[in-house]
């Protein structure tokens, strides 16, 4: 073979292995951005979920709350009705 020819295909391969390089950088850049979106995608969603949960929590604090101040309120009515009450021994 001529010594032209061996250039040519050395740097043939040289220019295809370049080629195959930078393509799969693209190609890994393309998939990192990629979980880059899906994660902030998901972080949104965990984001407005924490939120709704944190209303949720504030509600049944407020109920929770209301109910023992009527359960407080009961007692004592129950207490005054036990003073009226001339049957209740005290």
């Amino acid at each position: 073979m001529d010594t032209w020819v061996i250039v040519v295909i050395v740097v043939a391969v040289i220019l295809l292995v370049g080629i195959i390089v930078v393509g799969g950088r693209r190609a890994s850049e393309r998939r990192r951005a990629s979980k880059r979106q899906e994660a902030g995608e998901l972080r949104q969603e965990a984001d407005q979920r924490a939120a709704r949960a944190e209303e949720r929590e504030a509600l049944a604090k407020e109920q929770a709350d209301r109910a023992q101040r009527e359960r407080a309120e009961a007692e004592d009515r129950q207490r005054k009705a036990d003073e009226v009450d001339p049957d209740v021994d005290r």
